[in-house]
């Protein structure tokens, strides 16, 4: 069993470490914050085998206090450590503006560099992490991060402000950063007391950029256009977004389009992999009769009982393809064939499409012709 501590428990890379170690075996997490008594501290302090340092401030009401806990608490940490002759390794979330000339900066340059005298003095094995703006579910908005604030603020129609649309942010996703603490293990003696860590891939965009993305996430709801997923980026912004909506703003509705046949409704769109929609058909109702030219599709039955049609348009042979909900099957339409779908059964029939294309009203490949 190894004993783990983190401080700064509860701050926003402490949050999501503890999700991430409460999944590991054989660990064993305590958790100290601003709030915690420090004899609670000092107990902890005894029992580690790895610290996570995150505790530290940002944002104080006074100058003084960057010092005070970003250099003080580190200071009280290692004096202890010393004292009582223990040698967990620790891990310090520092950040890159250690290399800055500003109260902030300095004060996690001094946390730096009490650390690696403790490490000259003891043998014990440091690793720091110059952290970029790291980013991701549970950051505080309107605080220290402009992704969580734009985040917050769009997803709560607020405004945001930008200072220069121009000035680029390098950031972090905060599970690249939490799984990279993750695999920290504590190194054989033979190894350097002292360890730079790197955390991947960093991000590079511009404030707005950023914003753009944001607002098109945002919009999703009502263009139902997917940005592109294979971009890493842009697949975590999402992630973040989903997580600053309110707890009753979690569902949105669709636009059914309504007829006598039953009502057809589009789920989500892109230009990288087409679109998705759903249709319900009353008992006897036929859809479809046409064709493309060059559009792809699936048929996916998900209830009731149907029939998929086929018919070469060059001739008059037709075949058939009995679906039914009892059974998922997908059926391809091929460009060429003029088709249709027949609800045979007494009860509602549920089908789900994928089109190779969003829909194009100017061009929309679609040229009606009986079965």
């Amino acid at each position: 069993m190894k004993t783990v501590l983190i401080t700064g428990a509860k701050g926003f890379i402490g949050k999501n470490m503890q999700a991430a170690l409460h999944r590991k075996d054989e660990v064993d997490i305590l958790t100290f914050d601003r709030d915690d008594d420090p004899v609670l501290l000092q107990s902890y302090l005894l029992k580690a085998d790895i610290i996570y340092h995150f505790a530290g401030v940002n944002r104080p009401e006074e100058d003084e206090e960057f010092g005070l806990v970003n250099a003080g608490l580190t200071k009280t940490i290692t004096d202890f450590l010393e004292q009582a002759d223990n040698k967990p390794a620790i891990v310090l979330a520092s950040s890159v503006q250690a290399m800055l000339d500003n109260p902030y900066g300095k004060s996690k340059k001094q946390a730096e560099d009490i650390l690696i005298q403790h490490a000259q003095k003891t043998g014990s094995q440091i690793h720091i992490y110059r952290l970029h703006n790291v980013f991701g579910k549970w950051c505080r908005p309107n605080y220290n991060s402009v992704v969580a604030t734009f985040c917050h603020n769009i997803s709560h129609g607020l405004d945001i402000a930008i200072s220069d649309e121009n000035r680029e942010l390098e950031l972090v996703y905060i599970d690249d950063v939490v799984n990279e603490f993750v695999k920290i293990r504590i190194q054989p003696e033979s190894c350097k007391n002292v360890i730079y860590g790197e955390v991947s891939p960093k991000y590079k965009i511009t404030l707005g950029e950023l914003a753009k993305k944001i607002y098109e996430i945002r919009d999703i709801r009502s263009s139902l256009m997917i940005p592109d997923m294979n971009d890493s980026l842009t697949r975590c912004l999402y992630a973040t977004y989903l997580s600053y909506l309110d707890k009753q703003n979690f569902s949105y509705y669709l636009d059914m389009k309504k007829d006598q046949r039953g009502w057809l409704a589009e789920l989500i769109k892109s230009r990288h992999f087409g679109q998705i929609f759903v249709s319900k058909t009353h008992a006897g109702v036929v859809r479809g009769n046409h064709f493309h030219d060059s559009k792809i599709e699936k048929f996916c039955v998900i209830q009731g009982q149907a029939v998929v049609k086929f018919r070469h348009i060059l001739n008059n042979e037709i075949f058939n393809y009995p679906v039914s909900g009892d059974k998922i099957e997908v059926i391809d339409i091929p460009p060429g064939y003029t088709h249709s779908i027949e609800n045979t059964g007494e009860e509602e029939l549920i089908t789900l499409f994928w089109a190779g294309e969003v829909f194009n009203p100017e061009k929309p490949d679609t040229f009606y012709e009986e079965v």
